[in-house]
């Protein structure tokens, strides 16, 4: 028995926004992504100017804020996973910000 096996191309990161509710992605194939902020504590957490500073890392294929270190694969947000961040480290991140 023979199996397919099939190729995914992921598509790249065209442009972000990110409001205190939606993570929006959109991609160079035309489709846009949306995620809560809620699944990703270090953007909701980030003041609108951390949040427009981002670059695409990896050819596209993710995300990287350096203001805040949150870094978000397009593969991920296609799986719908959110951050796998341990509430310890996200604790002393919040911490180094004051917010705790």
């Amino acid at each position: 028995m023979s199996t397919l096996a099939i190729e995914i191309d992921i598509a790249g990161v065209e442009n972000v926004s990110v409001t205190d509710d939606t993570l929006s992605v959109d991609l160079s194939d035309g489709r846009t992504i949306q995620a809560p902020t809620s699944w990703f504590p270090r953007l909701l957490y980030s003041t609108p100017e951390e949040r427009k500073n981002w670059s695409p890392i990896g050819k596209g294929q993710g995300i990287h804020w350096p203001d805040v270190d949150e870094d978000i694969s397009v593969e991920a947000l296609l799986a719908g996973k959110s951050s796998g961040e341990s509430q310890q480290s996200l604790k002393k991140w919040l911490a180094s910000r004051g917010v705790l």
